[in-house]
């Protein structure tokens, strides 16, 4: 009871200290790249705290995996350094004995990144991908800001709008100037409506005067009119616009065998399978070298942590163009790990080495 109790103790406050520390780091990029992102266009300024914590919210699976790792290797670690490991194992304990309070530290933590990467990750994907279309396909009318000239989306027509109407579907002194690369027109108009034509959004101009010059021949055209009718964009499609594969839902991707789904799936189901190598992997790794710096079982583990990422990223892609399985890679990566970490284990639990396995040869006596 006190060796268990012990061990989850000090791997609960060194996880929640790397857990702080990485998700302040992650914070911190996000939101560097939201702003990039929001300077580009892509995303909305009012959105960017929103993205944010989605993608924060998406990226938490990978972070606890992370966290949980290094809490194992550093907690070890540090038993090893301070001779508390020599201590279990001369009271009875060997490295197996390890695995129990470890699994049962871990475990609620492998449920909450199973539970993060199943179904938390594609909802968080798709707040994401809803907020950016919704703001990609804002019309040339929302872009506007009142009594200031505004270019559109693709850069063809400039706006002005005096916005002095208490409805945001109407507009007042409405003046603009478009350019296709065939001919200039110059329209202005004293009101203007939004209205929604077969699935295109129009805006119907009342009251103005259009003027239009063809840059291949001269002269101008003026016409007035009462009403006119000008294409803004397509109106909103809401939740039937296509998704991405990141946004389709865990069933979905169980229902529809195509390799971007198997990709997908692929990766989600290894966010969770991960954290059960990483537990092991540092249970394994773990050790402290007398004669070497105290930080290389860290350096060892991270490096670990980076191809085993890596190669679940190569894999998806694998999978994502038919090259391999989705059961082969599931089997050769996270099952090759296991077996792996398991087989490490066996080693330094049961002191296996070369020289026991094979002895060396006793040599003959020599006759009198």
């Amino acid at each position: 009871m006190l060796f268990d109790s012990s061990i989850r103790k000090e791997l609960a406050r060194s996880f929640g200290a790397t857990l702080v520390v990485l998700v302040t780091v992650v914070m911190t990029m996000m939101l560097i790249r939201t702003l990039g992102q929001a300077s580009k266009g892509s995303v909305s300024p009012s959105d960017v705290m929103l993205v944010m914590g989605f993608t924060v919210l998406g990226q938490l699976p990978t972070i606890l995996s992370l966290s949980l790792f290094i809490a194992v290797v550093a907690t070890l670690s540090r038993m090893y350094r301070d001779s508390e490991m020599v201590i279990w194992f001369a009271s009875g304990r060997g490295l197996i004995s390890l695995v129990r309070p470890l699994i049962r530290f871990a475990w609620p933590v492998m449920v909450v990144i199973a539970v993060l990467s199943l179904l938390v990750w594609p909802w968080a994907n798709s707040q994401i991908q809803e907020l950016k279309t919704r703001y990609e396909q804002r019309s040339d009318i929302d872009r506007i800001a009142p009594g200031e000239f505004q270019e559109s989306s693709n850069g063809s027509r400039v706006f002005f709008v005096d916005k002095d109407s208490p409805d945001n579907q109407v507009g007042n002194n409405v003046f603009i100037a478009a350019n296709d690369g065939k001919r200039e027109s110059v329209t202005s108009a004293r009101s203007a409506r939004l209205e929604t034509q077969n699935s295109e959004r129009v805006a119907i101009l009342t009251q103005g005067q259009r003027l239009e010059t063809a840059l291949d021949k001269p002269g101008v055209k003026i016409s007035e009119f009462a009403e006119y009718g000008t294409r803004i964009g397509s109106a909103p499609t809401g939740s039937a616009e296509e998704q991405a594969v990141k946004s389709r839902t865990t069933y979905d991707l169980l229902t529809q065998p195509l390799p971007a789904y198997r990709a997908e799936l692929g990766w989600r189901l290894g966010l969770a399978l991960a954290a059960v190598n990483f537990v092991l992997l540092g249970l394994a790794v773990a050790s402290v070298n007398p004669r070497a710096a105290s930080s290389t079982s860290m350096v060892f583990a991270l490096f670990g942590f980076v191809t085993y990422y890596n190669l679940m990223t190569l894999g998806q892609s694998w999978v994502g163009a038919s090259r391999l399985g989705l059961g082969s890679f599931m089997l050769l990566l996270h099952g090759g790990t296991l077996v792996l970490a398991l087989l490490v284990l066996a080693i330094r639990h049961n002191q296996w080495s070369v020289r026991r396995l094979w002895p060396a040869p006793k040599p003959e006596a020599s006759a009198s």
